[in-house]
């Protein structure tokens, strides 16, 4: 399980490090592709399997926004012996990735957001919000 909040610097070349705890349970090689609120999802090969399968056994008509969504920017990395994964320029822009990033585990995936958009994200998610959302899923 993923989870936990790391903050990191991209560089000029668009490297990023992966937290080490994230590399141990993603694998050798994960995939990072565009996400909802303009932010990344990097997901292990096993998880991303299981999405392409589920979208492939719905009707084009239903997914192909969505299969267009992921799939056109989605990305195989493989962290370097620094556990650093380039993220490509035209990822960099979707989710205005410029220098401080935040890496955040959410279960199964991961999600990298700007850090400045992740600041602002969690201070419009209010107390009130939350508590509806726990109490509508029963939790």
């Amino acid at each position: 399980m993923l989870m936990g909040e790391y903050n990191y610097a991209i560089d000029e070349k668009g490297r990023l490090n992966f937290p080490a705890r994230f590399r141990e349970q993603m694998g050798q090689v994960f995939v990072i592709t565009r996400w909802m609120d303009n932010c990344l999802v990097a997901f292990p090969e096993s998880e991303w399997q299981l999405i392409c399968e589920k979208l492939q056994g719905k009707s084009l008509v239903k997914t192909r926004e969505i299969q267009r969504f992921l799939f056109a920017m989605a990305t195989e990395v493989t962290p370097d012996k620094q556990g650093r994964v380039l993220i490509s320029p035209s990822l960099r822009t979707h989710a205005g990735l410029q220098k401080d990033v935040t890496i955040i585990g959410v279960g199964k995936h991961a999600e990298i957001w700007d850090t400045a958009a992740w600041q602002k994200k969690q201070a419009g998610f209010g107390s009130e919000q939350l508590e509806a959302a726990m109490e509508e899923l029963e939790l």
